[in-house]
């Protein structure tokens, strides 16, 4: 195996013309900061929901396969982290180059496959690795890498992931089904009976063996929810399009009236 002394990637003939470019971003942003009033004003705490509000519309235009608005928004969320890495230095904390090495240091350390000795051939033993070195370096849990603030349906995603990183993992997906199967029945037994509380409580494990069983399916169901809301809207919109066109109002029409345009949509 090659080591981190004899690593070599492939050449890049416009690295140059991309350094200089970081080189650009990193000077407007110091001189935004220095001259504009409302970059003056800004804070990490005031960039913050702008910066999710960025990754949102990255991940809509990744969804849409919009390779034009995935630049720009790749664009938004670089100057995002300049703006974070100009304040940390502001602040005497860090600076881009510590950011930037810090980030270097962490993949270097956590791919000793490429950088060092250790042998993985395929993506599960790299993940493995992966965890497995960040216990060693003080995480006490495999978990405590999963933001408390994700998405309650990304933050399964991942959850799942690294359980299974060290072994934690059904053998194979028919388990997982029945496990689906076996929280469905308990969600019934619960809703004929009337607990509310522990309707909610089987809602949730349902929906949690969901998410295991399109993991094994290698589907990724925050895309594929995703990708439903956005087939919703369009044919809910050409449902009020249309109803409107003909000059009827939606509260005024029956559902068979409206299921007629509904199936128009699906056809389109």
């Amino acid at each position: 195996m090659e080591t981190a002394k004899k690593v070599r990637s492939a050449p890049d003939p416009n690295r140059a013309e991309k350094l200089k470019a970081f080189d650009r971003l990193l000077t407007v942003m110091d001189e935004l900061r220095e001259n504009c009033p409302w970059d003056k004003k800004q804070t990490m705490e005031t960039l913050r929901h702008l910066t999710i509000e960025e990754t949102y519309e990255l991940s809509d235009a990744i969804l849409e396969g919009d390779r034009t608005e995935i630049r720009k928004e790749l664009g938004d969320l670089l100057l995002h982290m300049a703006f974070y890495s100009r304040i940390g230095s502001e602040e005497g904390a860090f600076d881009m180059a510590t950011v930037l090495n810090g980030i270097c240091d962490k993949l270097i350390e956590r791919h000793p496959h490429v950088y060092g000795d250790v042998v993985a051939n395929d993506e599960e033993t790299v993940k493995a690795n992966w965890e497995k070195i960040k216990l060693k370096t003080g995480n006490k849990s495999v978990l405590e890498g999963v933001p408390k603030s994700l998405p309650a349906l990304v933050k399964s995603i991942r959850i799942q992931d690294k359980a299974r990183g060290v072994g934690f993992d059904w053998d194979r997906k028919e388990q997982v089904w029945e496990k689906v199967e076996e929280e469905m029945n308990e969600f019934r037994q619960e809703e004929a009976a009337g607990h509310t509380e522990k309707m909610v409580q089987e809602f949730g494990d349902l929906l949690f063996s969901l998410v295991n069983y399109a993991r094994f399916l290698k589907i990724d169901p925050e895309e594929a929810l995703e990708r439903t809301n956005k087939k919703f809207i369009k044919r809910f919109q050409y449902l009020e399009s249309s109803a409107a066109r003909d000059g009827k109002k939606l509260d005024e029409m029956t559902l068979a009236e409206m299921d007629q345009y509904w199936n128009e949509a699906k056809n389109l």
